[in-house]
C-alpha cells in the first residue's frame, strides 16, 4: 500500500479518468447557468418549443413579426372589440363583401361616415325613401298629389269673359294659364293670374276681351290650373 501511495501522483490520477471516460463512451457536462444569448434559434430544433413550454406572456406584441398572425392562427372569438386599437381595421384590411349588414350595429353608419355621392339613386330601393325620413322643412319644400283643374266660360258673343279654375280643397295652384276657342279675329287674353283665398292660391283666373266695333263672333276662354298639395 505505501508503495502504491508513493506512485499515485495527479497526473496519474487525470490520465486513468480520461481513460476510463474515453473507454466508455460518456460525455462530460459540466453544470451551472446558460449565458445570455448562449442559445440560439439555430440550436433549437424545429416545434422544439411548444405552447406548454411557453411562459405567460412571453410572446409579446413586439416579438412578432408584421404579418405573422393570420386567421387560421386565432381561436375562435379571440379577437374581439375591447382588444382592436382605434383604427386598427381599416379598408385595406376588409375583404370584399366581408362586412355585410348582419355586423353592423343600429344606427352604426351616419353621414359623417359616408363618402361623398357614396349613396346613388341606383343603391336605394323602391320607396325607400318616404316622407317620415325627410326632414320636415325639406318636405314642405316638395310638389306631392299633382292634379289638373280647368273651367270653361259660357260660348257667346259677349265682348269680356272671365273662368277660374278652382284646385281642390288642400291643393294649391302651382301654375296655370289660359286658352281661346271659337271665332278669335278680335279677341284677346287682358289676364292670366293666381287665384287667392286668403293667403293660399286656391285657383287660377284667366280674362279676356274682343276689341273693336263688332259684330263679335262667338268664343269663349278656357283657364286650367295645376294643384297640388304644398
Amino acid at each position: 500500500m505505501n508503495r502504491l501511495k508513493q506512485h499515485l501522483t495527479f497526473a496519474n490520477v487525470v490520465s486513468c479518468m480520461a481513460l476510463f471516460i474515453a473507454l466508455g463512451g460518456g460525455v462530460a457536462v459540466a453544470a451551472g447557468k446558460i449565458g445570455t444569448g448562449a442559445v440560439r434559434a439555430t440550436n433549437i430544433a424545429n416545434e422544439a418549443v411548444t405552447n406548454p413550454k411557453l411562459k405567460r406572456q412571453a410572446v409579446t406584441s413586439g416579438k412578432i413579426k408584421d404579418g405573422n398572425i393570420n386567421a387560421v392562427d386565432l381561436g375562435t372569438g379571440s379577437v374581439i372589440n375591447s382588444k382592436l386599437a382605434k383604427k386598427a381595421v381599416t379598408n385595406a384590411k376588409l375583404g370584399n363583401e366581408s362586412v355585410g349588414t348582419s355586423k353592423l350595429a343600429k344606427k352604426s353608419i351616419n353621414e359623417s361616415k359616408l363618402g361623398a355621392e357614396a349613396v346613388t339613386a341606383g343603391k336605394l330601393a323602391g320607396e325607400s325613401v318616404s316622407a317620415a325620413k325627410l326632414s320636415a322643412s325639406f318636405y314642405l319644400q316638395l310638389i306631392k298629389n299633382v292634379s289638373y283643374v280647368n273651367t270653361v266660360s259660357v260660348t257667346n258673343n259677349e265682348p269680356n269673359k272671365t273662368a277660374t279654375a278652382e284646385c281642390p280643397a288642400g291643393k294649391q295652384a302651382i301654375a296655370g294659364g289660359v286658352r281661346l276657342e271659337g271665332e278669335l279675329k278680335e279677341v284677346a287674353t287682358t289676364a292670366s293670374y293666381p287665384f287667392s283665398t286668403g293667403t293660399l292660391r286656391t285657383g287660377w283666373t284667366g280674362i279676356a276681351h274682343e276689341s273693336g266695333a263688332g259684330p263679335y263672333g262667338d268664343w269663349s276662354i278656357v283657364t286650367f290650373a295645376v294643384c297640388a298639395e304644398l
